[in-house]
């Protein structure tokens, strides 16, 4: 097989997602409560859900909650998104809201370095040379108490603030 065979495959759907898992699973697994029991569900399982949700299209957690259990659902999250056991969402959120998004940049780090080294972005330079990329999931969820330094923020006219996450690829 020739080294730019196997340079391809890594920039696959399915080689990207799993230089995604194992990015994902170098999270830490916070303990729970003062036994220091381990959770049910992996962070990566949660990681790559969460991940299957947006790359699938789904507009909702609770619609990917209900539907997660059809046939070919099913088959791309154990297959291609290499899933044993997908949270309920619920579970999901709980498990999401216990990792500092800092540690989700390692993943997209790691991707968008594996796309720039296979020569992947190139076709997306733009103007003076800065990449043209769209991602979905950026504005697609918000919370009024969750949030980070990344987040915008929506100040309402009541008074109230909605955090809306938002991507930084800076170094």
């Amino acid at each position: 097989m020739s080294r730019r065979l196997i340079e391809k495959s890594t920039l696959s759907a399915k080689g990207l997602l799993a230089n995604a898992k194992d990015q994902f699973k170098k999270i830490a697994e916070p303990l729970v409560g003062n036994q220091g029991k381990a959770r049910e569900i992996s962070i990566a399982d949660c990681c790559m859900s969460a991940l299957a949700m947006f790359k699938l299209k789904f507009p909702s957690l609770l619609q990917f909650d209900s539907q997660k259990e059809e046939k070919p659902i099913k088959a791309n999250i154990k297959n291609l998104f290499k899933v044993s056991r997908v949270p309920c969402d619920t579970y999901m959120r709980e498990r999401l809201d216990d990792i500092n998004p800092r540690d989700l940049r390692s993943p997209f780090k790691s991707i968008f370095a594996k796309l720039q080294r296979g020569k992947v972005l190139e076709k997306y330079k733009f103007l003076n040379g800065k990449l043209l990329m769209l991602n979905d999931g950026t504005g697609y969820f918000s919370s009024s108490k969750i949030h980070c330094d990344n987040c915008c923020t929506k100040n309402h006219k009541n008074g109230s603030i909605t955090h809306i996450p938002q991507v930084s690829v800076e170094s």
